[in-house]
């Protein structure tokens, strides 16, 4: 993961479910078809609703890290 280079950041630490996915939705219409965005946060029900979203779109998820307090997920826009 610490190869990967996001094109854009979107910080949705400290935000609760639904919020990480709906502000995700709206960061990827943002992007070019494959770019990469990383998305910050610390709901733990992202590391299932973010690979989950992203298989339903078309958008391939690239993977998770879990940091110190938060996690990173990288996704790749379809």
């Amino acid at each position: 993961m610490d190869d990967i280079k996001a094109d854009e950041v979107l910080d949705a630490k400290g935000l609760s479910c639904p919020m990480p996915l709906l502000r995700t939705k709206k960061a990827i219409n943002k992007i070019s078809s494959g770019q990469i965005l990383e998305v910050m946060g610390t709901d733990p029900g992202s590391k299932n609703d973010l690979p989950g979203w992203c298989e339903r779109s078309g958008h391939e998820f690239l993977g998770a890290k879990d940091e110190e307090g938060f996690f990173r997920f990288f996704i790749k826009k379809g």
